[in-house]
């Protein structure tokens, strides 16, 4: 049901008298849940107020347009917030008001302490502090791209506006023209430990108009004026901030402008003081009870990403070919860009940071320029702006240098993999194959980062043909996908025959590794810009008399135990990679080994032990021990 926005022309009394009314009742909202959970944050919920009742009364947002995707967007930035989004949401109908109070930070309640999606009325879970913005420019943008009468509504805090993201995205939304995109700032001037002015002053004003957004200020407790400011920013075609004047914990004379009350509930007797103040029944002990004893339902949100490309026809390099992994990535996604240019429904995106030559999405950019965001050198928020409008229905593919698109972001794709979103993060540089660009730069941590995110499919491909067909895989299955792959060129891994082992015939299947090269005496398991340098040491070694195999595991975080059984079988299990060797490929293999029980095997971890330097990415290799010769040395040595 499509609720027309803002339709007053100015607010009538009885609106006003009406949010009035709803303000006391949310109050005490606030103030018991957050008492009866012992923790919370009521004061800037208190502050807000006005601001979330404005947005979510007249904005095209209802319990019964949830599903509509041409209604508005809210992204509550300042998620600590959440005691006053609950007591709005719940009295405007999205919920039952009286599991959000009774459950509210309660085990197995959808009403935690930061706000999350599985609430009707929440669309991006939050909590971290500066993203919020980010988040509103990827829902903007999609809603742009498919033409959607809609606007997106970020509710912020003045504290985080000192975060670099907010600064980002604020560029970012100008840039592209994100002129339904919309801001309200709470301006109550004190955070959690003191004054703004105190703890880092900004000028936020200055900082939004000198972006080239439009800035509004209002007082934020006067409902006639929020409404004419937040009317005016939705008819105005430009990025509009609101910056509206609030005090902190209004409506509680002894709470109001107190820093104390940011994050401190209330005891029994201030909040009995506090509701007759309020002139309001107080229902403390009653929500005790049902938190106590009474069993709640909560509304069950549909949250899976569903989206996907077609994946079209894969290339296959000749053996002969000499290619890097990243320039077989930028050419299997512009396969994806004509496979899929028609489908506006489900449009691939592609986000840069100023690396587009490096990660080779260059190409895309030229072929398919409306579909290409070239953020600049804004990772974090790159991040959260690809995640989130993989959120809204695009396939986004997020492509940086390793140490920026996984180790400076790990809090924005943690962010992204709590909200479902359907992100395809694919980096290039992982590794110490950087090789010259030294330390700073070898990504030798990715795996033991995304081992911590449960949502993350995590693929490291050994060659070009095995690049191409993981990077169709991620876009043709909905949800996050991690792709990580070197610098140099590689040579196309052949079978014995010598043709491209995964060529024609081989279909990338996740979590299941490839007998690259059968062996009696052991196997090298390994992946990346390993795999080719292992099929040599076996073929050396061949040579010599001693039978090692060779199986790639490009799916390192998942152990495939088939693959496994035969390394157990003959006895000797040595794992090569180019990665941290306590935290990547080893660490799962040793984690399956130790579950299951099994023992009396030689189980070796070869892999990078310090930090690299600069140098040629053998060199570096033969400084960390694990230069074919090295490999092929020790396997000798363990069984002589």
């Amino acid at each position: 049901m499509q609720r027309k926005r803002f339709s007053f022309s100015e607010l009538p009394t009885q609106e006003i008298e009406k949010l009035s009314h709803l303000t006391q009742l949310c109050r005490r909202d606030i103030l018991t849940m957050t008492s009866l959970a012992s923790s919370g944050h009521p004061g800037g919920s208190m502050s807000a107020l006005g601001m979330f009742l404005t947005v979510y009364s007249y904005a095209n947002i209802s319990p019964e347009n949830l599903e509509d995707p041409h209604r508005d967007r809210t992204v509550v930035s300042f998620g600590h917030t959440s005691p006053g989004i609950y007591s709005v949401l719940g009295r405007l109908g999205f919920f039952d008001i009286e599991s959000a109070i009774a459950t509210f930070r309660k085990s197995g309640s959808i009403f935690e302490g930061h706000v999350v999606q599985k609430v009707p009325g929440v669309d991006w879970g939050t909590g971290n502090l500066g993203q919020g913005l980010s988040a509103g420019c990827g829902f903007a943008l999609v809603d742009k791209i498919q033409g959607r009468d809609s606007t997106t509504f970020v509710l912020m805090s003045d504290g985080e506006q000192t975060k670099g993201q907010v600064g980002e995205a604020r560029r970012f939304a100008k840039k592209y023209h994100l002129n339904r995109l919309k801001v309200l700032i709470d301006y109550n001037q004190i955070q959690i430990s003191g004054s703004i002015h105190d703890i880092m002053p900004q000028n936020i004003r200055g900082n939004f108009l000198a972006d080239g957004w439009e800035v509004l200020e209002v007082d934020g407790h006067d409902y006639a004026k929020l409404y004419a400011a937040t009317k005016k920013a939705v008819e105005t075609d430009a990025p509009v901030c609101i910056l509206c004047h609030t005090t902190m914990a209004k409506g509680v004379s002894f709470m109001e402008g107190k820093a104390a009350y940011h994050g401190k509930p209330l005891k029994a007797e201030e909040l009995a003081e506090a509701i007759k103040e309020l002139g309001l029944e107080n229902l403390f002990d009653s929500f005790k009870e049902m938190r106590e004893k009474k069993q709640f339902s909560f509304p069950h949100r549909s949250l899976e990403p569903t989206a996907k490309l077609n994946p079209g026809s894969p290339r296959t390099y000749p053996a002969d070919e000499k290619i890097d992994n990243r320039s077989a990535y930028g050419n299997a996604l512009t396969d994806l860009g004509k496979a899929n240019s028609s489908d506006e429904k489900n449009p691939l995106l592609v986000f840069d940071c100023d690396l587009a030559t490096s990660v080779k999405t260059e190409k895309f950019w030229k072929e398919f320029p409306s579909r290409f965001y070239q953020v600049g050198v804004q990772e974090h928020n790159a991040a959260t702006i690809a995640g989130a409008s993989s959120y809204q229905g695009a396939v986004s593919f997020f492509s940086d240098f390793g140490v920026f698109g996984v180790d400076e972001v790990y809090n924005q794709q943690r962010l992204n993999d709590l909200n479902y979103t359907n992100l395809k993060v694919v980096c290039t540089h992982v590794g110490l194959d950087v090789g010259e660009d030294g330390k700073t730069h070898q990504c030798i941590d990715y795996l033991g980062l995304f081992r911590n995110l449960f949502n993350f499919k995590v693929i490291i491909p050994g060659d070009a043909n095995q690049t191409d067909r993981a990077i169709r895989f991620a876009a043709a299955n909905p949800g996050n996908v991690f792709i990580g792959m070197g610098r140099s060129i590689a040579p196309i891994v052949t079978n014995e025959s010598g043709e491209p082992f995964f060529g024609e015939e081989y279909t990338f299947t996740y979590g299941k590794a490839d007998i690259v090269r059968k062996g009696t005496q052991g196997y090298l398991y390994t992946m990346g810009t390993m795999l080719p340098r292992a099929v040599k040491i076996s073929e050396s070694l061949k040579q010599k008399g001693i039978s090692i195999g060779v199986i790639n595991c490009a799916s390192p975080l998942v152990p495939d135990p088939d693959a496994l059984s035969l390394g157990i079988e003959a006895g000797m299990i040595v794992s090569l990679e180019d990665h941290n060797a306590d935290t990547g490929l080893g660490s799962t293999i040793a984690l399956h080994l130790a579950e299951k029980g099994i023992s009396g095997i030689n189980f070796f971890r070869l892999g990078i032990r310090k930090y690299g330097s600069s140098g040629t990415p053998d060199s570096l290799f033969a400084e960390q021990g694990i230069s074919a010769e090295d490999v092929e040395q020790f396997i000798q040595s363990k069984l002589s």
